[in-house]
């Protein structure tokens, strides 16, 4: 059941009323930052981060849809995912200088790739669809299994049984 509060959120962030980001700056900003700060530690960075994230909602409020997830779910996916991001972004720029003389990347042979993983979106599509639902969307889409379980408002444990299966399955087609 959606709150009263988070359908008036949601109808301003539809029309594009700059009355949404305060409201939810005002009911969200506390729990969103407490999932950024499980990321980054740093208290201005993750001001910053949560600054960065309320530009992606306001940005992306029209793509929202409540039939898929609930707006705290979306807001913390857009959170979680920025911090990861920016954390990504410093690791990446941080200490990496190229090194053109030790470079192998012209070394790689078609030897060293395995040949049957490259499509393994292919033999996903072999499994029954129960288990390609589910593999895809901790997979490829990142949800942990209890926001698989609540997006696709399958039980918990469902969840993980049809991984595991789904999983011993395509160990077969890889590991005859």
């Amino acid at each position: 059941m959606i709150s009263t509060i988070e359908q008036n959120i949601v109808a301003l962030l539809k029309e594009g009323d700059k009355k949404a980001m305060s409201l939810l700056y005002d009911n969200y900003s506390a729990a969103l930052l407490g999932v950024i700060k499980k990321v980054i530690s740093d208290d201005d960075f993750a001001q910053d981060v949560l600054q960065e994230s309320y530009i992606k909602v306001w940005k992306n409020a029209k793509s929202y849809n409540p039939d898929k997830a609930k707006l705290f779910t979306w807001l913390y996916r857009i959170a979680y995912n920025t911090a990861i991001d920016k954390v990504r972004s410093i690791n990446n720029k941080s200490g990496k200088e190229v090194q053109i003389e030790e470079s192998n990347v012209y070394k790689l042979t078609t030897k060293s790739l395995n040949q049957d993983t490259i499509d393994i979106k292919k033999h996903l599509g072999t499994l029954e669809s129960k288990y390609q639902i589910v593999i895809n969307a901790l997979f490829f889409e990142g949800m942990t299994q209890q926001e698989a379980s609540e997006e696709l408002e399958i039980p918990l444990g469902t969840i993980k049984s049809r991984l595991k299966i789904g999983l011993r399955e395509l160990k077969k087609i890889y590991n005859p």
